[in-house]
């Protein structure tokens, strides 16, 4: 079995989202503060032992007015089940897919409601929700005077100090087909059916001068434990007792020897002449917790020469990275063969595992997962399958574009009202699966290739070639300087892909999937048939024709420079996507039909052009310069020239509608912990709430 889907409800920036699960390794990239950890954090107090629990800050701030409705509703006198039905909760649908012939579904069994011999799904949701008492809980002494600001404040602060007495989580099996048809079950059935791993973004790697942190070491307290019960290696289980056994005689020997030496530096109560005080008879005994002596005494190092050995710090972080990761996926896979019942289900969730990691071994690691979990199973296991299932945060493109496509989950972050934002989830599975089979193919091959990192940038530039990528860096700078007051390009979060104007096109689909603001800089690329009927290039004057793949898909194929010169600001802009191609420098002058020429004619000081056809000259002056060598020159020897109009206006076009800033949430939301705990609170981080 495994888990198919999950749907969360009003978990911080999880207002309403819905994540798919892969088989295997499911991908979640996206920008900063899109709400990506919120997944991992959310699993992690679900299937934790302890007793669920949330506060008012893990509510998604877009869903805090239903408080607010219920509160007016209970002022009115309103029935108290009309008034819990007006309360937030956190809800969490998962929906796990089974073999039907499985021999033993094991924990599942409980989960299945349905009838349907057809249907091998099962659904669990867990609801944090108001208790039937809830409304008299949070609102009875809530003190409500005229101003509706100070009426809010005291609300949210009564919400938060109540909120774990009138709040309790509950969880119900579900018919996929029929959802009245529901069962309730304990809270632990979720821990029971799925089991949860964690390797945290922070592992302590740190090279700590003072201290050893020795991370490592604390793992072979897990793999001592379950070589005690290996089922299927003799030896390992002969060992680790072994090892026991050799704790416990020096346990004896500590006994008979030690500690009867250090009795006797222990005082004669005689010695007090405390009236009524006899002798107690105090003894020492030094015991060996062989669980606390693995976990705190032993170290694992490094082999070094001369007899030495070398603490882990001495290693380089991303090995030491590498290492306790692989050690920690081990040690899950240990406590699953340890454990008395099996789950049906091992979610492990590994954050930002590219941390110093060098790119090629990213790229290893996403490829590995899958020949690790083989390895287990086959050498460890007897071939008995491990119900694993892997999510992956990262912010590496280079582990983003080793991964397919439909393994990928793109977290964006949009606005939710005023000041607030939540994240919608883009499944690549399902986002892409209209386009073409060749159009998906190249796309991944060409991110593969060129590791850009579409998937974590706030804004993208599709340029057409070497020259154009060597000179945008430059040409950002001067358009910013020149824009005093306005959005500055430069200090954004921008992604430049060189993809020629025969490919720009393929990007389209997943540039609106992903709703990236995008800025396509490509040529005019101006032809005409000659004597053969063969379309042969021409300055844009003398064209008929553009042999432009980009702006064929944009417009028509039959499109001609003429009519392109033509077009306005909103035909050259669709959704978030810009097109920009050649135009004059002044209306009704020349026009350049390449960047090299285009930028000649916009620098007539550094190219003196004569009298005559200046965009004829300016075509033939380019002919003569191989392209990067031009664009060294210009970004290096001779920087004083001036960007020409047609990308300089793009620029200007791409500065504009930046990602909306996190806003601080209204005051209420952000006053709630200070209020209570007595603390300053961080409007920033209330209001990022990923």
């Amino acid at each position: 079995m495994r888990i198919k889907s999950v749907d969360i409800e009003n978990f911080r920036l999880l207002r309403q989202v819905a994540v798919g699960l892969e088989e295997r390794t499911t991908l979640v990239v996206g920008r900063n503060n899109s709400g990506k950890t919120s997944i991992a954090e959310l699993f992690r107090r679900l299937l934790s032992e302890k007793t669920l629990s949330f506060r008012i800050e893990d509510f998604s701030l877009g869903c805090h007015e239903g408080f607010w409705a219920a509160f007016a509703a209970f002022q009115a006198g309103q029935p108290a089940p009309d008034v819990v039905a007006l309360l937030p909760a956190i809800k969490v649908s998962i929906d796990i897919t089974y073999d039907v012939d499985s021999a033993d579904l094991g924990p599942l069994s409980d989960c299945i409601v349905d009838l349907d011999p057809d249907c091998t799904d099962a659904r669990l949701i867990l609801t944090y929700g108001p208790r039937p008492t809830a409304p008299a809980l949070l609102f009875t002494g809530v003190v409500v005077g005229d101003d509706v600001a100070v009426n809010r404040l005291n609300l949210f602060r009564a919400v938060s100090v109540g909120m774990s007495g009138a709040y309790g989580a509950s969880l119900e099996a579900v018919d996929p087909n029929d959802p009245t048809n529901r069962k309730a079950l304990e809270p632990k059935t979720l821990t029971t059916l799925i089991r949860g791993g964690f390797i945290n973004a922070q592992r302590g790697l740190d090279d700590d001068t003072h201290r050893e942190r020795d991370v490592l070491g604390k793992v072979v307290e897990v793999l001592f434990q379950s070589a005690l019960t290996d089922p299927v290696d003799p030896e390992k289980r002969s060992t680790a007792e072994q090892l026991k056994a050799a704790v416990e005689q020096i346990q004896g020997d500590l006994h008979a020897g030690f500690n009867a030496k250090l009795t006797s530096l222990l005082p004669t109560f005689d010695l007090f002449g405390y009236p009524g005080l006899s002798d107690p008879g105090l003894v020492t005994e030094t015991s060996f917790d062989v669980d606390k002596l693995l976990n705190d005494h032993t170290k694992v190092r490094y082999v070094g020469v001369n007899g030495m050995t070398l603490p882990e710090t001495y290693n380089g972080l991303g090995v030491r990275n590498l290492v306790y990761m692989l050690l920690q996926l081990l040690r899950f896979f240990r406590e699953v063969q340890a454990a008395p019942t099996s789950a049906g289900v091992h979610l492990i969730f590994i954050e930002e595992p590219e941390a110093h990691l060098h790119p090629q071994m990213q790229e290893v690691f996403i490829r590995q997962l899958d020949q690790i979990i083989s390895a287990f199973v086959s050498q460890l296991n007897e071939n008995r399958p491990w119900p694993v299932q892997f999510i992956v945060s990262t912010h590496s493109p280079h582990m983003a574009n080793e991964a397919r496509f439909e393994a990928m989950r793109y977290f964006l972050s949009v606005p939710d009202g005023d000041g607030m934002r939540r994240s919608v989830v883009k499944d690549l599975r399902r986002g892409m699966g209209g386009a073409p089979e060749p159009d998906r193919e190249f796309l991944h091959q060409y991110l593969t290739l060129t590791r850009c990192d579409l998937f974590f940038a706030d804004k993208a530039v599709l340029i057409e070639g070497t020259a154009e990528r060597i000179l945008l860096p430059e040409m950002i700078r001067k358009t910013d300087a020149s824009a005093v007051g306005e959005p500055q390009l430069g200090s954004q979060y921008l992604t430049v892909m060189e993809v020629g104007g025969a490919y720009a096109h393929r990007f389209f689909d997943l540039l609106t999937f992903l709703e990236l603001r995008t800025l396509i800089i490509t040529d005019i690329d101006s032809v005409s048939p000659n004597g053969t009927g063969k379309r042969v290039a021409v300055p844009v004057a003398e064209g008929t024709f553009t042999s432009n793949g980009c702006l064929k898909a944009w417009f028509d194929t039959d499109v001609s420079p003429v009519a392109l010169l033509g077009k306005s600001e909103a035909e050259k802009t669709t959704g978030g996507r810009r097109l920009s191609f050649q135009v004059p420098e002044v209306d009704g002058g020349a026009c350049g039909r390449s960047f090299e020429d285009a930028f000649i004619l916009a620098n007539p000081v550094r190219f003196p052009l004569g009298d005559g056809d200046r965009a004829l000259a300016a075509y033939e002056l380019a002919g003569d310069h191989k392209k990067s060598t031009f664009a060294l020159e210009h970004a290096i020897v001779h920087t004083d020239w001036i960007v020409p109009r047609y990308i300089s206006e793009g620029l200007r076009w791409l500065a504009q509608g930046n990602p909306a800033p996190v806003q601080p949430a209204p005051a209420v939301a952000v006053e709630i912990v200070a209020g209570v705990a007595g603390v300053a609170v961080n409007v920033a981080e209330v209001a990022d709430h990923g």
